[in-house]
């Protein structure tokens, strides 16, 4: 299990993990990583070069015995309570991206809302949010 990994790294885990839960992490969704780590606030002071290893250590985890599991403790272990709804909105942000929200997607924000003990109301605005940013 990783240890002491950055705020950063665990919202590029979360990131990974929405990216990777259908099994297929597309060049687009880690483009898209790339451009969220590139232009968000919270990424300030992230070194970029990092981001690959970052993402190659999540993947490595999550192939792991109950490796979601982990990387959703590890998570939140790393975050600070003021950024559980930043990692939701991103998961939200990836799950959105291709206009289609599979069931695996769908099942991994429950489990993430649930491990960051995110309310319902917040959880519901984040996703709101994003369908209309989404919304052809």
């Amino acid at each position: 299990m990783p240890e002491n990994i950055s705020h950063h790294e665990a919202l590029i885990y979360v990131m990974v993990m929405m990216s990777a839960v259908d099994t297929a992490m597309t060049d687009d969704e880690l483009e898209r990583i790339g451009r969220l780590t590139g232009f968000l606030p919270v990424f300030d002071g992230f070194d970029h070069d990092h981001l690959v290893h970052a993402a190659r250590e999540c993947a490595a985890l999550l192939d792991g015995a109950e490796g979601l599991d982990i990387a959703l403790e590890v998570v939140r272990e790393a975050l600070p309570p003021r950024l559980y709804d930043t990692a939701y909105a991103l998961a939200v942000e990836l799950a959105a991206a291709d206009l289609s929200i599979r069931p695996e997607e769908i099942r991994l924000l429950q489990l993430l809302r649930d491990r960051l003990a995110l309310d319902k109301l917040t959880c519901a605005a984040i996703e709101r949010g994003a369908m209309a940013r989404f919304r052809k």
